[in-house]
């Protein structure tokens, strides 16, 4: 045991913000602190870092007694939040640059060597918080503490930042809002609640997860002992003022007061939404299709876009500030025109935009009434919940729209955006402003909406639980400060994969790796709509820019979605006991056989169009089948049959599709 506390408490004002905590640091663990805002997680990091005591304990003999213990006289080196570099010294005065390790960490974080020379206050507010992490991974020290360490970082800083934290070969503690960072680096969660500290052993989302699984537990056991509760009351009522009975009654009160109480659960800060959010429609296959489109503002060309989006898919959009994301959705959504191309919306397309200025609503309305307004037909009741699911509760409702925070604002027009039940969302940094609870409760509503979303964020842990898929807009200075016909611009790559399984493929590719010899089974999986991904160094090496590689992993998109649907056809069966299968075995076996069909559609001489697939009306309409079975049967015939179709759509646009068919039959 490196460190340890016992039964310490933290008073500030003399109000208790620590109340007889447990807490300790095993080895070298790397350690995130959680909790709510003014939970104490920075006055933890303080206790930690000696610049704050705990409380008097009148019964030891010092202040630490059997309180706080460390394994030795430990070296702690603690960086605040707060910038304290000297302004007037010299870089090379703070940073042991002498030292070759040293100089490559300096320069690995986008300085040069001349910067050495330069004093504190020539750099920027970022620079100067990167200056001060690196002075404090370089004091060797035991136990390093880290107050908010990615804050005014970039995104590929704070990608170097996790890489000194996996390596370090000292104890570190540190608070973050960052999840996909806490995801990163951390071996152990220590959540504070309440003024308690509760340990959790794995990452940030490992954590999430088992305390979700415990409040869940706890409000079962909570309504379980509630309702005998209620039951062993009702006993004591009926019998209490019977002579015969009245023993009976009092043995009941005994056993009910000293029965064990368990206490109510918490509420999670967060609202998990579990069902499903259904557009109003379902709208055309092809949601958004994208030839040669020219997007800007006048004559000035910020990105040539060939790109279309299919019904259902959720798309995250990344790249640097200035690549032109937001111009990309303003021109979906009508804001602003396109310069040349074309791009299409499909049938029946209900678009939805929410942009970053939603912070700068302003009304003098209510929550209640201003969402009331929106939709006067909804019952109070309906409102209520609806609201609720947003974080929007009790008093929250009174509150007048224009006295919210920026994050509430984006929280109410988002419910007004999704209740008017869309299936086409676009959505430029959602999660602006947000606290975590916010955002994952944002997450949740994303997850169960059954429409398409195309989204821009910065949010990796976003990134990560909303997008199935990425959009990739590269930046080229160059390109962006003059007047062009988008022959030069930077292309826009399409990875058909999440966040996470992306940042793997570049850290391959970036490190000098073949990342066809590096795939693993799941990455090959991810990554086989892309050949090889990508086979140059530039990220610009495999974009999807033609009618052929779209199709190529469309194809390969479809192969997933009719060997899942093949999956739940035969789950069905087998959970119902079917008394005849061989018909859908033999049906499976076609579906196989499609399935390994290349990725241009080859199906060996077969006729694409003849249906692989067989209805189950006769099984539906037997007595065997309750009325419940005969829907999920039902629902997984259709996802199948869809599943078929879909791929007969998209062989009739393939070379031998358009040679076998007619034109005027093809559609």
């Amino acid at each position: 045991m490196l460190l340890e506390i016992k039964d310490g408490t933290v008073t500030r004002g003399g109000r208790p913000v620590l109340s007889h905590f447990n807490f300790e640091i095993r080895g070298k663990e790397k350690i995130a602190i959680v909790g709510k805002n003014g939970a104490g997680k920075t006055t933890l990091l303080q206790v930690l870092a000696s610049e704050r005591p705990l409380d008097r304990d009148d019964r030891a003999e010092s202040r630490e007694g059997n309180r706080f213990q460390t394994a030795r006289k430990l070296k702690v080196t603690y960086v605040p939040q707060r910038m304290d570099l000297p302004e007037e010294s010299k870089v090379k005065d703070l940073l042991p640059l002498s030292i070759s390790s040293a100089r490559r960490l300096f320069t690995e974080l986008g300085f040069t060597l001349d910067d050495a020379d330069k004093k504190i206050s020539e750099f920027s507010g970022g620079e100067q918080r990167k200056i001060q992490l690196l002075k404090g991974f370089l004091e060797d020290s035991d136990l390093l503490i880290l107050d908010e360490p990615t804050n005014h970082l970039d995104i590929e800083t704070t990608n170097r930042l996790e890489d000194f934290i996996r390596t370090y070969p000292g104890a570190l503690v540190y608070v973050s809002h960052d999840r996909y960072f806490m995801d990163e680096t951390a071996e152990v969660i220590w959540e504070i609640r309440a003024g308690k500290l509760r340990r959790y052993v794995g990452n940030y989302s490992s954590y999430r997860k088992e305390a979700r699984e415990e409040l869940d537990r706890q409000a079962r056991a909570y309504a379980r002992q509630q309702e005998e509760i209620r039951r062993e009351e009702d006993l004591i009522r009926r019998f209490k003022n019977k002579a015969k009975k009245a023993a009976f009654a009092r043995s009941r009160q005994k056993l009910l007061e000293r029965m064990e109480k368990i206490d109510p659960p918490a509420e999670d800060d967060a609202v998990i939404h579990k069902g499903e959010i259904l557009p109003a429609r379902l709208g055309a296959k092809w949601v958004l299709q994208c030839e040669n489109l020219k997007i800007g503002y006048g004559k000035h060309v910020v990105r040539d876009v060939d790109f279309r989006i299919r019904r259902g898919q959720k798309i995250g959009i990344i790249g640097p500030n200035g690549a032109g994301k937001s111009t990309f959705l303003k021109t979906i959504a009508g804001k602003i025109n396109k310069i040349s191309g074309k791009m299409t919306l499909g049938n029946q397309i209900d678009l939805a935009y929410f942009d970053q200025e939603s912070a700068n609503l302003k009304s003098e309305k209510s929550v209640h009434d201003f969402f009331h307004d929106r939709f006067p037909a909804m019952k109070e009741k309906d409102l209520r919940t609806c609201l609720a699911s947003y974080l929007f509760r009790g008093r929250d409702l009174d509150k007048r729209v224009s006295d919210l925070s920026g994050g509430e604002k984006s929280r109410l027009l988002l419910a007004a955006l999704l209740e008017e039940k869309p299936n086409f969302l676009l959505l430029d940094e959602p999660t602006n402003h947000m606290d975590i609870p916010a955002r994952e409760t944002l997450e949740s509503i994303f997850q169960s909406y059954k429409g398409t979303i195309l989204f821009v964020s910065h949010d990796r842990y976003f990134l990560q639980e909303v997008a199935t898929s990425l959009l990739v807009f590269e930046y080229d200075k160059k390109a962006f400060t003059r007047e062009s016909n988008g022959d030069s611009l930077p292309g826009v790559s399409y990875f058909p994969m999440d966040y996470r399984h992306y940042m793997r493929q570049i850290e391959k590719i970036c490190a000098g790796s073949d990342p066809a010899a590096l795939r693993s089974a799941e990455d090959q999986k991810l990554i086989n709509g892309l050949h090889a991904v990508p086979k140059r160094s530039h990220m610009q090496s495999r974009p999807l820019t033609t009618r052929e590689e779209t199709l190529d992993w469309y194809f390969r998109q479809n192969k997933e979605e009719r060997e899942e649907a093949m999956e739940k056809l035969e789950k069905v069966l087998r959970t119902q006991n079917s008394p005849d299968v061989s018909g859908i075995e033999k049906e499976a076996d076609g579906v196989k056989a499609i399935s390994a069909e290349s990725e241009s559609g080859n199906t060996d001489g077969e006729n694409p169009a003849e249906p692989v697939y067989m209805t189950l009306d006769e099984y539906m309409n037997s007595d065997d089948s309750t009325e419940e079975e005969t829907k999920e049967a039902k629902d997984a015939e259709e996802a199948l049959t869809e599943s078929l179709i879909d791929w007969y759509d998209l062989w009739l646009e393939t070379p031998e599709g358009r040679q076998e068919v007619p034109p005027s039959n093809s559609k």
